[in-house]
């Protein structure tokens, strides 16, 4: 992206805030640009300075900016993972990440209006998943150095199997609006993770 000023960085932010709200509140499938203009005051050239591309530009820009919704949700606790009692607030908070967003996923609904496979979308995803992994795997690392978990557990693929399971669970809760299937996802895991201490003497 080209750099902007501060003004005209504010005046980008505000579009694509606006669009996100938009696609929260009511979906992506009906939302037309002009229902952005209108709830943004923007003018539609305005709109294509900041996203030349349109409608497809806008929605990728905010796909990026629900991926880093779904971290910055889970903080500080998914920072944080230096305890049995840590893991758990993150547990929690994943869980009520999910319960409050709903059945419908601003993510999956931005992204669902693209080409799957066009590297713009397979990028928004890839990177969600490789730091939010890396995040859990740096809390595996931390606990085996406290000696809570088997240094020889493997910290990344631990995250990557925790991680999956949140992700099929949630996309369950889409499905049925409940959260059982999440939260077994993450008890499992953790206790898996908590089974994977130091064998006794």
């Amino acid at each position: 992206m080209r750099s902007l000023t501060r003004k005209g960085a504010a005046s980008r932010q505000r579009i694509l805030e606006g669009a996100a709200a938009h696609i929260r509140e009511n979906g992506v499938a009906a939302m037309t640009l002009d229902d952005v203009l209108a709830r943004t005051a923007t003018s539609k050239s305005q709109l294509f300075h900041y996203f030349p591309g349109g409608r497809e530009e806008l929605l990728l820009a905010v796909a990026r900016f629900e991926a880093d919704r779904v971290l910055q949700d889970q903080r500080p606790q998914l920072g944080d993972l230096t305890s049995w009692p840590a893991w758990r607030l993150w547990r929690d908070k994943v869980v009520d990440r999910y319960r409050g967003q709903g059945p419908l996923c601003p993510l999956n609904s931005a992204l669902s209006q693209l080409d799957g496979g066009t590297p713009g979308a397979q990028a928004v995803i890839t990177e969600l998943v490789s730091r939010w992994q890396a995040e859990i795997a740096a809390g595996v690392r931390y606990m085996q150095d406290a000696g809570e978990i088997d240094p020889g557990l493997d910290p990344d693929r631990a995250a990557a199997a925790l991680l999956a399971g949140i992700q099929g669970g949630v996309l369950i809760q889409m499905s049925t609006g409940q959260t059982s299937h999440l939260e077994a996802a993450l008890d499992m895991g953790i206790a898996y993770l908590r089974a994977g201490g130091l064998p006794s003497s």
